[in-house]
């Protein structure tokens, strides 16, 4: 989502009635939901690839 689209939605959110409101807001939350997830997924996937990158290395 890009700031047009971000600010489109909005938009629409404030000139919705309420049920139109519960609808966007859920479908905020199912979204933020699904990156949360994707996001998660995506990290196992590079550390299983990569596991010593990112990791802090321990100064003697």
């Amino acid at each position: 989502m890009d700031e047009k689209d971000k600010k489109m939605f909005l938009d629409d959110f404030k000139k919705g009635d309420i049920e139109k409101k519960l609808d966007l807001w859920y479908y905020a939350v199912e979204q933020e939901a699904l990156w949360e997830e994707a996001l998660a997924e995506m990290s196992m996937i590079a550390q299983a690839a990569n596991p010593q990158k990112g990791k802090i290395v321990e100064e003697e």
